[in-house]
């Protein structure tokens, strides 16, 4: 079947001339709370974006996809890898309220806005990083040659701007953007973690780093003990590297409790001492100065 011939003239100048008048338009930009619904996402048509004070957004990105080929024998393993991985990442986002969920490639994002979202946000990326675990290991059961994979998770946390672009007036070929740093930066965080690795922005370490339940681990094997480590993530930019990262999934025994307790607002454990979560703070703080001042040093270096 032929296809009709393109005017590439007359399509440069209509696309020039309609980015043009796009530029020299300034467009309303309307600030919304926490009951803002995802639906209500200004289309492409409208001449205003959203603008949403803060935001917090999970990525999950899978491990070393492109591995995985589709040639041959090997298409209806892919076939599964990729739909067993994304709906359950999907599930989990879902469960925890995320606002809104995209879906790119192997993995996507949920982004949280209104009550609870950084407690939402948070329990939704240890759940993804503990269904990786379980979900691995079923693939490998199912075919022992399937390489090394699983979910990498970041979180951040900052303001968007938010509308959708695409073909004015189709919404089937329209999408949200996100203008700002939280997709991007979650994203990156992603990128820097390995399989079943969890890492988060400082900025989101700081809303969460005084609750007891994220902070400590349970009191199964003794004492809680610190469950963080303070990172640098060098594909942000210079000024926003420091981040913390996680590694450990839900206790089979406690996690239930845990997410709940998290989930409700609940913040101090009996088990946890003053003394401990003064030290751990300043462990944290000093940890993560140090990345701001290497970076400011890198920035401004000495003659």
């Amino acid at each position: 079947m032929a296809t009709s011939t393109i005017d590439l003239v007359s399509l440069l100048d209509d696309v020039a001339s309609s980015a043009q008048s796009t530029i020299n338009t300034v467009p309303r930009v309307d600030e919304v709370d926490g009951d803002f619904d995802a639906a209500d996402i200004p289309s492409a048509a409208a001449q205003r974006w959203v603008k949403i004070p803060d935001v917090v957004v999970v990525v999950c990105d899978l491990k070393g996809s492109t591995a995985l080929g589709t040639g041959g024998k090997h298409d209806t393993t892919t076939a599964r890898i990729y739909k067993s991985a994304v709906d359950g990442a999907v599930r989990i986002l879902h469960e925890f309220g995320a606002n809104y969920i995209d879906i790119q490639g192997d993995g996507g994002f949920g982004v949280f806005w209104g009550d609870n979202r950084y407690e939402r946000a948070f329990c939704a990326g240890v759940t993804i990083r503990t269904f990786s675990d379980a979900w691995f290991a079923a693939l490998r059961a199912k075919d022992a040659t399937v390489p090394h994979t699983g979910y990498k998770v970041g979180i951040a946390s900052e303001r968007v701007l938010v509308k959708r672009l695409g073909t004015r007036n189709d919404l089937e070929e329209q999408e949200p953007v996100w203008a700002g740093k939280p997709v991007n930066f979650a994203s990156k965080c992603a990128q820097a973690a390995d399989v079943a690795e969890l890492i988060v922005t400082d900025k989101v370490w700081d809303r969460l780093s005084s609750n007891d339940y994220v902070a400590f681990s349970c009191d199964c094997h003794g004492a809680p003990a610190e469950l963080w480590e303070a990172v640098e993530v060098e594909v942000l930019p210079e000024d926003s590297r420091g981040a913390v990262r996680l590694t450990s999934a839900w206790c089979d025994t406690c996690g239930p409790s845990f997410c709940d307790a998290i989930m409700t607002g609940a913040r101090k454990r009996a088990s946890v001492t003053e003394a401990k979560r003064q030290e751990h703070d300043r462990n944290f703080r000093a940890a993560l100065l140090a990345i701001r001042k290497r970076d400011a040093e890198h920035r401004y270096p000495k003659w």
